[in-house]
C-alpha cells in the first residue's frame, strides 16, 4: 500500500498514464493524491476527469483554480477560451455527470496519521488548520449546493485580501477561494497579494512566497501545493512540498511516493517542442 501525490496535470492525460504505469499504481490497494488543476491547457482534460472519477475512493484530490474556472465556464458564467483546450469536455456526453462530480470535491485534504495537508495554492500563513478546515468547508457546502452559480459568479476577484473572522457572506468565500487555490504571494504580516506573478526570487519587496512567511500550520504538518510551475518544484523549506513542475508547459509531471520520498518524473509530451524552440514565456506559466 503507497501514497502517491501529483501534482497539476493540466490535461496531460498521456503523461499521467506513462507516471502512474511507472510505479504499477494499483487503485485497489494504492492512494492517489492529487494537487488540484486536473483539466486546461493539455489536450486531455475530458479523458484525465474520466479517469480520476473512475479511482472513486483510491483518489483525494483537491480543486484548483483552473477547476473552478471549468464550472464558470460550464455555467455560462465565464467565456471559453481557445487556449484552455475545454471544448471536447464541455461537449462530451457525459459533461454533465463529470462537472456535478467536480463540483462536489474538496478543496483541503488532511491526513492526521500521516500530520499530511494537501491545498492546490497551499495554506496561508493567516490560518491555523481548524481554520483552513472551516473555510474550505464553507466554500465546499456551496459549491455543491443548487445556489453553486451564484458563488461562481462572485469568486472573481484580488479582494478581501486579508483574514479576519468577522468577513462574512461571498466576501469571505472569496477570500478562502483565493486562499487555497490562486495565491502565490504575501505580505510580511500574512496578507495576500492576488497581484503578482513573477518568478521566484523576483517579486519586489516586501512580497514574500507564501511558504517562507512563518504559519501554524506548518509547524504541526507537511504541506503540499501546486499551482506555482515556475518554481519548478524547489526552493521551498523544509515540510512544504511543491509538485507543479509545469508539464503543460512542456515541463514533467512530478510524483512523490510518501512512505519513502521518492520522487518519478515523467516528461511532457510536449518536450520535444520546447527542445525545438517553441518555448512557453514565464508569465504564461504562472496563470
Amino acid at each position: 500500500m503507497s501514497t502517491y501525490l501529483i501534482g497539476d496535470v493540466h490535461g496531460c492525460y498521456d503523461e499521467l498514464h506513462s507516471l502512474l504505469q511507472q510505479v504499477a499504481f494499483d487503485a485497489e490497494k494504492d492512494t492517489l493524491w492529487l494537487t488540484g488543476d486536473l483539466v486546461a491547457r493539455g489536450p486531455g482534460s475530458l479523458e484525465v476527469l474520466r479517469y480520476v472519477r473512475s479511482l472513486g475512493s483510491a483518489v483525494r484530490m483537491v480543486l484548483g483554480n483552473h477547476d473552478l474556472h471549468l464550472l464558470a465556464v460550464f455555467a455560462g458564467i465565464s467565456r471559453n477560451k481557445p487556449k484552455d483546450r475545454l471544448t471536447p469536455l464541455l461537449e462530451a456526453p457525459d459533461a454533465d455527470e463529470l462537472i456535478n462530480w467536480l463540483r462536489r470535491q474538496p478543496l483541503l485534504q488532511v491526513d492526521e496519521e500521516k500530520k499530511l495537508v494537501m491545498a492546490h495554492a497551499g495554506i496561508t500563513p493567516q490560518w491555523d488548520i481548524e481554520t483552513a478546515k472551516m473555510c474550505a468547508r464553507e466554500v465546499e457546502s456551496v459549491l455543491s449546493s443548487d445556489s453553486y452559480p451564484l458563488f461562481l459568479d462572485a469568486m472573481y476577484g484580488d479582494m478581501p485580501n486579508n483574514w479576519t473572522p468577522e468577513l462574512t457572506g461571498l466576501a469571505r468565500l472569496r477570500f478562502s477561494t483565493n486562499a487555497l487555490t490562486r495565491m502565490r504571494y504575501c505580505f510580511p504580516n500574512g496578507q495576500l497579494d492576488m497581484i503578482c506573478k513573477d518568478a521566484p526570487n523576483s517579486a519586489p519587496p516586501p512580497l514574500k512566497p507564501w511558504f517562507t512567511i512563518a504559519g501554524p500550520v506548518a509547524r504541526d504538518y507537511t504541506i503540499i501545493f501546486g499551482h506555482w510551475a515556475s518554481l519548478e518544484g524547489k526552493g521551498t523549506p523544509e515540510g512544504i512540498i511543491g509538485l507543479d513542475t509545469g508539464c503543460c508547459w512542456g515541463g514533467t509531471l512530478t510524483m512523490l511516493r510518501w512512505e519513502d520520498r521518492q520522487l518519478f518524473i515523467q516528461p511532457s509530451n510536449r518536450l520535444q517542442a520546447s527542445e525545438a524552440g517553441e518555448t512557453t514565456p514565464a508569465a504564461l506559466r504562472s496563470e
